[in-house]
């Protein structure tokens, strides 16, 4: 069954979340990130990782497949869908004690070369109503058609510009085979092709995958140290194209390069293939 373009336009209701300093802690601990500032809570009030966002995203975007256009795939096509791409912009940090509040809307939906591609905006706002992150989430559903009109109810931001990251610098990360495990239980993120070898393989995988959010967020880590002084209050927008799978054990490459207020990355697996492209991180 095709996607219907009939979702664009429609909400889910927003989610509440409480972000305590263990929630916080345990998610920087899973990408081997001690910054004193998601750790120390005696000299600190403990912040959140620039990815932590997509913490509280996750299950407001499994509630979209209700949404009235989701509702005509069938459980094989919405086991085709992948997160192709992200743009998280960073307002105010989340901090431990915010209670959260996240929604989501999809404004777009068009038929592409692999399939049907939907875009959708998600907004988390914490207790004082201060709007602390927005994402513009590109979903792909390989394979699938598309019904009705493609369209946009609202046109994303144009993305930063971006050098070329081979012309920087380069730094090998260690991936160990817990990661997807420890991440999946630190960002509360739970999908079984990340840690159910039974689940991954049936999937055509070749066995169990990193998250890529857990990808994205070791390279802004890396970056966040390289290029802001170790200050993640400095990102205020980060972002990137998912390619490639991150197997485990491996070690991942992060190639970046800065011009301006603007490090563009990429992330290339062990052999070598992209796993993350166009990627960007903005600091004041």
């Amino acid at each position: 069954m095709p996607l219907n373009t009939a979702i664009v336009g429609q909400s889910i209701p927003a989610l509440e979340h409480q972000v305590d300093e263990r929630w916080l802690m345990a998610y920087a601990a899973s990408l081997n990130d001690l910054n004193p500032l998601y750790m120390d809570t005696k000299t600190n009030t403990v912040i959140g990782h620039p990815v932590f966002p997509v913490c509280v995203e996750w299950p407001v975007i499994l509630n979209t497949r209700v949404l009235a256009g989701n509702q005509s795939l069938t459980a094989e096509e919405s086991a085709r869908g992948v997160h192709a791409a992200h743009d998280l912009h960073l307002h105010a940090p989340i901090k431990a004690g915010d209670t959260l509040s996240t929604s989501a809307t999809m404004i777009g939906a068009q038929a592409i070369k692999p399939g049907a591609a939907y875009t959708m905006k998600l907004d988390t706002f914490n207790q004082d109503g201060v709007l602390v992150a927005e994402t513009y989430q590109l979903g792909i559903y390989r394979g699938v058609e598309v019904v009705g009109e493609s369209h946009f109810s609202q046109t994303p931001p144009c993305l930063p510009e971006r050098t070329d990251p081979s012309q920087g610098k380069e730094t090998k990360i260690h991936v160990p085979g817990s990661a997807a495990h420890t991440y999946t239980e630190c960002a509360h993120i739970w999908n079984p092709i990340h840690t159910d070898r039974d689940v991954a393989l049936k999937a055509g995988l070749p066995d169990i995958i990193l998250h890529g959010t857990a990808t994205l967020a070791l390279a802004v880590t890396q970056i966040v140290n390289e290029y802001a002084d170790g200050d993640p209050l400095r990102v205020k927008r980060l972002g990137g194209r998912f390619a490639a799978m991150v197997l485990m054990p491996s070690t991942i490459t992060v190639a970046s390069h800065r011009e301006g207020n603007t490090v563009s990355y990429h992330v290339l697996t062990e052999d070598e293939q992209t796993a993350i492209s166009s990627g960007f991180v903005v600091i004041s």
